[in-house]
């Protein structure tokens, strides 16, 4: 659940979001939930070239069992924060 607070928390800001296929979308999260599905809104593909047929794309939900890697906003980042939270997520409560 630390991550699925997490990012509930970055609701509103612009992310990407890469896929297990390789493919890459930038957008705002518009929301997640605990599995870790994501919708985006106002996405556009990163690598334009390599998919094409993504490009008329402008909102997605995305499976969470298909995301390798989120990538955040550097100042969304409170490193403090997720220690403190994985701390007490190891100790159990």
């Amino acid at each position: 659940m630390l991550f699925f607070s997490y990012f509930k928390d970055l609701v509103g800001r612009e992310v990407t979001v890469e896929l297990k296929n390789d493919l890459a979308i930038r957008g705002t999260l518009h929301s997640v939930d605990q599995y870790l599905n994501i919708k985006l809104e106002n996405t556009r593909v990163v690598d334009q070239d390599k998919f094409p047929h993504m490009l008329s794309v402008r909102n997605c939900f995305i499976r969470g069992s298909v995301v390798r890697y989120v990538q955040l906003p550097p100042d969304g980042v409170d490193v403090d924060l997720l220690h403190d939270a994985t701390r007490r997520e190891a100790r159990g409560g």
